[in-house]
């Protein structure tokens, strides 16, 4: 990319798990980035070695603090909004501050967005909008009733985003995730993702606790395919792909005893012992929808959406990067 025509794009949450993996395909695709994190659930590690690229920024700020926002968008041509607090269990404990993050934080970004004059706003939504919706596959334009305080503040976020597009002109594209997964996701902690918790506690030969009877399905995505959809939505040039939302997933779903069967077969090929750990079922959890598979018909259609990484796939990525970096 030649300097003159070099772009900027911060995004926020950068230092998070989708975020940092966002960071190092733009910085490699020669792009300006600003990383915006408070380091509440980010890491530092996960972009240290952008530290000394001229092309990357980090600004350590919160985007609950509007000058924060402010000054991460200077000059931003692109925003790719991934900074929220995660986890159903999480909102249903402490919804007020689930609440401040998704809802009030993300309209400081949008708002200073628009001041700032950028040309696209991405944002991650979720997957939990679709609430208690019971069709499947999940289409875009049906949705329920959300389930948890996060469901409501990420259904929020569709709503203020299409106002900001219809009031103020701003193009925005909000992706609903699908149970993103793979490198650098955060396996400590209360509200740690079902993989790499699994997976942590696989290799410690520790069973895992499966709430309700493993057959709750979900569209389990990959990183790689997260990232596709998020440059598809940053660079498409089609008026029509603009102010609206997609479902961001592989387009297939795999019951929690799937999830737990293949672990299981690539865990096994570093430490044949795991194959001998026992599974520890427990009661559901409140909040959790049952079955969850996307459409990307519309993502595919418009966008040009064509995703690389099946769960099979993609779980011997992440097991391989797991026990070369987890290990000990």
């Amino acid at each position: 990319m030649q300097q003159e025509l070099q772009k900027k794009v911060l995004i926020t949450g950068g230092a998070g798990f989708i975020g940092s993996n966002l960071c190092d395909h733009f910085i490699n695709k020669g792009y300006k980035v600003v990383c915006l994190d408070n380091f509440a659930t980010g890491h530092k590690k996960n972009i240290a070695h952008h530290f000394d690229n001229p092309d990357f920024t980090l600004i350590e700020g919160d985007i609950r603090n509007f000058d924060d926002c402010q000054k991460a968008v200077e000059s931003a041509d692109y925003v790719l909004h991934q900074a929220a607090l995660g986890s159903v269990p999480r909102s249903i404990k402490d919804p007020y501050t689930s609440n401040d993050v998704n809802v009030s934080g993300f309209l400081n970004m949008l708002i200073a967005a628009r001041d700032a004059g950028v040309k696209r706003f991405i944002y991650a939504a979720s997957s939990s909008t679709y609430g208690d919706s019971e069709s499947l596959p999940k289409v875009e334009d049906k949705i329920g009733k959300p389930l948890s305080p996060y469901a409501i503040t990420k259904y929020v976020n569709e709503l203020y985003a299409e106002i900001f597009s219809k009031t103020y002109g701003i193009q925005t594209i909000g992706l609903r995730y699908f149970n993103v997964f793979g490198r650098r996701q955060d396996p400590n902690g209360a509200y740690a993702a079902v993989i790499p918790k699994f997976v942590m506690q696989f290799m410690k030969h520790e069973s895992p606790v499966i709430n309700g009877d493993g057959n709750y399905s979900r569209d389990f995505t990959y990183i790689d395919n997260v990232v596709l959809m998020n440059e598809l939505a940053m660079t498409t040039e089609n008026p029509d792909a603009v102010n609206t939302v997609y479902n961001t997933a592989y387009g297939d779903r795999n019951t929690l005893n799937d999830l737990i069967g293949y672990l299981k077969q690539y865990l096994s090929e570093y430490d044949p012992e795991i194959a001998n750990v026992e599974v520890i079922y427990g009661p559901n959890r409140a909040g959790d929808i049952p079955h969850s598979l996307a459409s990307i018909d519309k993502a595919k259609n418009t966008l040009g959406y064509d995703p690389k990484f099946s769960l099979q796939q993609g779980l011997k990525e992440a097991v391989g990067w797991y026990w070369e970096n987890l290990k000990n």
